[in-house]
């Protein structure tokens, strides 16, 4: 029996409580999951790159010993079989982040049809969290420790230049 590969794509920056819950519940649906890191051309990161593979992948150890956190810059469906994957992790939080994943999978299933797309919701209690509302806490100088975890807001007060 071949190995089952999921890949759990984002930009993680920063990498959040919501993210991790969703790594967590996805490598009990998957032999080996990789973690995407990637940059979307429309958003501004406050983190590079290769910060960002860093956090995330000192934040996810422990979560499993089958995670393996790489960075891609291409189209999804392309980075997913170059990985070997057969299904693509997504996690939503409310009905607007469906309307957007649901057309994300139409199109990426007609660029490959044999690449399950698999949506996992968040926790109840983490369904608010996004990446970029974190971002907007912080620079507003509000405590984004009930959001992502203590040495990713460390991360975060230090990018801003407030130490920690």
């Amino acid at each position: 029996m071949s190995e089952r590969i999921g890949v759990y794509p984002g930009t993680f920056d920063p990498i959040t409580l919501g993210h991790l819950d969703i790594v967590k519940r996805a490598t009990r649906l998957v032999d080996k999951l990789v973690i995407g890191v990637t940059t979307n051309p429309s958003k501004q990161p406050m983190f590079s790159v290769a910060e960002r593979l860093e956090m995330v992948r000192r934040e996810v150890v422990g979560c499993s010993a089958n995670i393996e956190v790489v960075e891609f810059d291409s189209l999804l469906m392309d980075f997913a079989v170059s990985q070997g994957a057969a299904i693509i992790i997504r996690g939503l939080r409310a009905a607007s982040d469906f309307e957007y994943e649901f057309q994300m999978a139409g199109m990426n299933q007609q660029l490959n049809n044999r690449i399950e797309t698999v949506f996992l919701m968040a926790d109840v209690s983490l369904q608010p969290i996004a990446s970029r509302l974190v971002k907007e806490i912080a620079r507003y100088g509000g405590a984004i420790d009930k959001f992502v975890p203590p040495r990713v807001a460390a991360d975060v007060a230090r990018q801003l230049g407030r130490g920690a």
